[in-house]
């Protein structure tokens, strides 16, 4: 018998609903693997099935889409994997925040042994997103030019490196002088302030008034509607989230056909359950991380039991990088 200890939810509301439940995990089915994990990401989507925006199947619940550790044991069956194989996972079934898992096989890929557990964790469902970005729905190539905003955080980080080392010119939106020398760092050859000026006019005397050819935000409200103004011809505006507010309506006569804009609003756990071959995409990733064109930042670790903490601090936008759980 496996006891884990999980970070559930009995009801949904704010970050003091989290309590700290000890779970009889049955042993692993066919296809399935025990997997004891050593890190776990935090991700704006836990804050949503938290609050119940989306719900999860059932409650009492763990939630959590992102994690790394090791096989423990493996269903007969499983041959894809061995006990002892260093694995890391995003995406559904909810329930990342524990110390033990059953996992399908099938949904975990193996990783580097140069990337730490706490790397992986950190960099699996973001990395996973920009590999969708770049790969899936808007290739970039050497000379374009992106606007991203929200460039100092853990998505944004990890896109302006991966875009900027293919040749890609990134102007980034950000809060503070702070986060702007981090956006900078993560391959922003200019920052905006958005705070201290209008994005759409500093956008435009950026690029000489001929825009951008995409633009990555996940903020929602009027964000996605105004970088509309920010794009040239036959540019993409790909929305990615609304963390701030829903996403206005878009009016296809607004895209076209004198702008001839395209919208986007991809999601990558549609992007995983689709890959032709999971582990050969998570590969595509990872080969980001160690040629050095993508570095994992991890802003700050808190105890799996502290998570309320990391919740509170994540809502708050006080955040610079990636949150990891640690057993």
């Amino acid at each position: 018998m496996t006891i884990a200890r999980q970070m559930r939810i009995h009801a949904y509301g704010g970050p003091e609903m989290f309590s700290s439940d000890k779970v009889e995990l049955p042993e692993p089915g066919p296809g399935e693997v025990l997997v004891r994990q050593h890190a776990a990401g935090v991700n704006f989507i836990d804050v949503y099935h938290r609050k119940g925006v989306f719900p999860i199947p059932a409650l009492p619940g763990a939630i959590g889409v992102e994690a790394a550790g090791e096989v423990v044991v493996c269903a007969s069956d499983v041959s894809s994997l061995k006990p002892g194989d260093r694995v890391a996972y995003a995406g559904p079934p909810v329930g990342s925040y524990a110390d033990m898992r059953v996992m399908k096989a099938k949904s975990l890929v193996l990783i580097p042994e140069t990337l730490s557990f706490e790397e992986a964790a950190s960099i699996m469902l973001k990395g996973m997103t920009v590999h969708m970005l770049m790969t899936r729905v808007r290739p970039l190539s050497a000379g374009q030019t992106i606007l991203v905003h929200s460039a100092a955080g853990g998505l944004g980080q990890l896109l302006g490196q991966w875009a900027s080392s293919i040749g890609v010119r990134v102007i980034g939106t950000v809060g503070s002088a702070e986060k702007a020398e981090i956006a900078r760092e993560s391959g922003c050859s200019e920052t905006i302030l958005y705070n201290e000026c209008d994005f759409v006019d500093r956008v435009q005397n950026l690029t000489d008034g001929s825009g951008v050819d995409a633009v990555f935000e996940g903020l929602g409200g009027d964000i996605l509607t105004r970088s509309l103004n920010c794009l040239k011809p036959f540019g993409h505006a790909i929305n990615l989230g609304q963390v701030g507010k829903p996403l206005d309506a878009v009016a296809l006569a607004d895209l076209g056909p004198q702008r001839s804009l395209t919208v986007s609003v991809p999601g990558v756990f549609a992007h995983l359950r689709t890959c032709p071959d999971l582990q050969e995409a998570a590969d595509e990733m990872f080969a980001q991380v160690t040629s050095g064109a993508m570095k994992p930042r991890i802003g700050e670790r808190f105890a799996l039991s502290n998570v309320a903490a990391a919740h509170a601090k994540l809502e708050a936008g006080r955040t610079a990088g990636a949150i990891v759980l640690l057993p």
